[in-house]
């Protein structure tokens, strides 16, 4: 019987479509790098075709198809194919100075809200309900709403106290109709009621955009005739089914820097590092521990949106390989070429220098090309630009290091030339092989799953993780993982401030191998 042990990862991008093939060892066979298109089938398509030309006859082994994707991010910066949704908070009377979408872009606002009410229900910290849930409000509002395509559910301290939205999302659904689409702010995001309901306003506005990109996927695996599983990478490095993915789109957001910090982490082999990921516009910086990206513990904007969903804590730094360097002024950055810098780049026969060109003069193996003759003034500017990125990323390094000197720096990406052999804030400087798509290779050894948040009493700690932890692992075994082989890979406590009596908040993550998989292959 033929051993059914490959995986396929894809990692989709604003400017290019990595895939990557790995066997059950976790050897990479076969990798791409691909324009993404417009339709972002077509990258797709374009980058699973290429790797799986690559293995000829042993695309029959290929059991999984994993993706990555910044499609959410885009579509909430760029405004585009976003649903409309209405939105119930509950909480009245309290929590209600600031309306639903305080602080949003009004083009945003115009585009994605179907309208808005705050009625009666929210629990207190300690899961005293703030008042009677307002069922007839709730109907009301509902009945009196002209368009909307979802609603959204936020009630105060949700993620601790959950019945009050279940009780909203049943009697929606049994008002308009069981295919009426509801989300709950439970499943999105922890305590702190703005951030959290942005953050499920958004999922819910994500909707249409998740479908076309898992749509997407569904029918290049089907054109090529692939029997495989196929998953969706999240925000903290691991993988979720696509119908999770499609009902939970905002949980994609971050998935690229974090593929590039799984992918980095096991190219080299190092669990605990710090990671940069060289493009051609700027570099991140993240932190890897454990083998997932160390994540941020503040709230994040997106799209000029505040939110508090789990990010990668990200550091990105305005140098990549098409930032241009001014020989006027000497400024480098922050005005880039990007994907254009073949042919704008003087190394390609065009007219702006680059560091990529700064690169090529000091003597790295760039693209195989030789610069034409400069002038003095010239390659001046560009020798000095090369001490300005080497200062930048001193500093950005030094940052995340927080003082430690021995971490090792892996380099990643395209632009990885940039990086210095030496950085007095970093340990050993190291460059893996298949760096430049570890994006994709992230994607490929990812874990599927979930986490989850309680709220307790100090007193109750213990009872406070033990369902935090239970919680996890349901999500993750719904995201796709083994429910044999789940299992809880991190506790965060959090002491709740200003609370009548000693308070802990309890983040769990659980991950496991995928279900499909586990009697076949490893996946690591």
């Amino acid at each position: 019987m033929t051993a059914r042990d490959l995986a396929i990862g894809v990692d989709v991008g604003g400017t290019n479509t990595d895939a990557v093939v790995l066997d059950g060892d976790g050897r990479v066979l076969a990798w791409t790098k691909r324009a993404t298109t417009d339709d972002i089938t077509g990258g797709i398509r374009a980058g699973i075709s290429d790797v799986l030309a690559a293995i000829g006859d042993d695309r029959s082994r290929v059991s999984r198809v994993m993706l990555g994707t910044t499609h959410a991010t885009n579509a909430i910066v760029q405004r585009r194919q976003l649903d409309r949704v209405a939105m119930i908070r509950l909480g009245a009377p309290a929590a209600t100075e600031y309306p639903p979408l305080t602080g949003w872009p009004d083009d945003l606002v115009r585009m994605v809200l179907a309208g808005s009410a705050m009625l009666g229900g929210g629990h207190m910290v300690d899961g005293t309900p703030i008042s009677p849930l307002d069922r007839d409000g709730i109907l009301r509002f509902v009945d009196g709403l002209d368009d909307f395509d979802a609603i959204a559910v936020a009630g105060i301290f949700s993620p601790s106290s959950p019945e009050q939205e279940l009780e909203v999302a049943e009697l929606l659904r049994g008002h308009l109709g069981q295919d009426t689409r509801v989300f709950l702010s439970q499943d999105i995001g922890p305590t702190g009621l703005l951030e959290r309901e942005n953050a499920t306003l958004l999922n819910a506005a994500l909707y249409s955009v998740a479908r076309s990109v898992t749509e997407a996927l569904v029918t290049v695996v089907a054109e090529e005739g692939l029997d495989a599983a196929t998953f969706f990478a999240q925000n903290d490095g691991t993988l979720m089914s696509l119908d999770y993915a499609a009902q939970y789109p905002v949980l994609t957001i971050g998935s690229g820097p974090a593929n590039s910090i799984r992918g980095a982490a096991y190219l080299s082999g190092h669990d605990d590092a710090i990671v940069i990921d060289v493009g051609g516009t700027t570099s991140d910086l993240g932190v890897v521990v454990g083998g997932f990206p160390r994540e941020s513990t503040l709230p994040r904007e997106i799209g000029g949106v505040r939110t508090n969903f789990r990010m990668p804590d990200i550091l990105s730094v305005g140098i990549g390989g098409g930032t241009v360097v001014d020989v006027a002024s000497g400024r480098v950055g922050p005005d880039s070429v990007g994907y254009r810098i073949d042919p704008e780049g003087l190394l390609f026969g065009g007219s702006t220098p680059t560091l990529t060109d700064a690169a090529a003069l000091a003597g790295s193996p760039v693209s195989g090309r030789s610069l034409p003759p400069l002038s003095s003034t010239v390659s001046q500017a560009l020798e000095a630009a090369l001490a300005v990125v080497a200062d930048r990323l001193e500093e950005a390094v030094e940052r995340l290091s927080l003082g430690r000197l021995d971490i090792p720096l892996v380099v990643v990406g395209g632009g990885g030339f940039l990086v210095p052999d030496h950085l007095a804030s970093a340990g050993r400087i190291l460059r893996p092989d298949h760096g430049g798509v570890a994006n994709a290779v992230g994607a490929a050894i990812s874990l599927a799953g979930g986490r989850a948040d309680q709220m307790a009493p100090m007193g109750d700690r213990d009872t406070a993780i033990e369902q935090a932890s239970e919680a996890a692992v349901a999500k993750a075994i719904q995201a796709g993982a083994d429910p044999l082989q789940v299992s809880v890979v991190e506790v965060l406590e959090t002491h709740v401030p200003y609370t009548a009596q000693p308070t802990v908040n309890v983040t769990v993550k659980a991950a496991g191998p995928l279900a499909r998989l586990s009697a076949e292959a490893p996946v690591r």
